[in-house]
């Protein structure tokens, strides 16, 4: 390919994976994911200004913490939303990437474009990374604002006994939300892997969302302990070392590889599927 070709073939790619953010984005069903996500600091915030907070140990990490730092409703929403609602949200997008466009019969007219299959997989990729991004700092942004319109906000004391101010809090928070949508990439490659197999967009969300919550069941199960490190949602609540003074980076650097090792797997196993598919529609 000469120089020229590559040139036009990358503009290509840019403007694919703009007009793919912008349908992404245009969807009611994107807007409704990130608003159910944006709710869940929201009912935590109302219910602990009206409830109190919880005694130490008791529901969710950093819910005791709420009522003396607004800062934490954040960090509480992302416990929860870690879990469950989190991944749920991501199947979705990333189920829906590959077999939404062979369910509406628009797959075939998109392979048609100079994109070629390989490069319209990786900006199919691309925005289901950008949604993990997306959905993570909705439940900060909204979580902050919840916590500084409801509760006092002051400096943030860490897990390690010290205190930061309210920047460097946010400053910690926004390296949180960094460190949970890299969580979810490995899950999104999963998701894109199976919305390969099919042209219903729903069985590829559905085998997304059981196999996130039966990795995460066993992780729990401590005869299978041989098992956890390999699982991608091995480390989707170690980010505690970035609420210790100093920060520690090993946690993130080893989610990252981790996360980067399944997003290798199961991007090959995509790529491998993809461009032997036949596509009817």
């Amino acid at each position: 390919m000469s120089s020229r070709e590559e040139v036009v073939a990358r503009g290509g790619t840019v403007r694919l994976f703009a007009n793919e953010l912008a349908t992404q984005f245009r969807r009611w069903r994107t807007w409704a994911m990130l608003a159910a996500l944006a709710l869940i600091p929201v009912l935590i915030g109302i219910a602990v200004r009206l409830v109190g907070g919880s005694s130490p140990g008791r529901g969710p990490a950093f819910l005791d913490q709420i009522t003396d730092n607004g800062l934490f409703v954040a960090l509480a929403a992302l416990t929860v939303a870690i879990p469950l609602f989190l991944p749920l949200t991501v199947s979705v997008a990333a189920g829906d990437a590959i077999a939404g466009e062979a369910s509406h019969g628009t797959l075939r007219y998109l392979l048609i474009a100079p994109a070629g299959r390989a490069r319209l997989l990786i900006v199919k990729y691309l925005s289901a990374a950008v949604f993990c991004l997306a959905g993570t700092v909705a439940v900060v942004t909204v979580g902050t604002i919840v916590g500084m319109v409801l509760f006092p906000i002051g400096p943030v004391t860490l897990l390690s006994g010290a205190q930061v101010s309210v920047g460097e809090g946010i400053l910690r928070l926004l390296a949180v939300a960094a460190y949970v949508a890299v969580s979810l990439l490995g899950l999104a490659a999963i998701g894109l892997f199976f919305s390969t197999l099919t042209n219903v967009p729903i069985g590829a969300m559905a085998a997304t969302a059981i196999l996130a919550v039966t990795a995460q069941i066993v992780g729990a199960i401590p005869q299978l302990d041989a098992l956890h490190p390999w699982l991608f949602t091995d480390r989707w609540l170690d980010f505690g070392d970035l609420l210790r003074a100093p920060i520690v980076w090993d946690s993130f650097g080893a989610n990252a590889v981790l996360q980067g090792g399944y997003i290798l797997v199961f991007g090959a196993a995509a790529l491998a599927r993809f461009l032997t598919r036949d596509v009817l529609s």
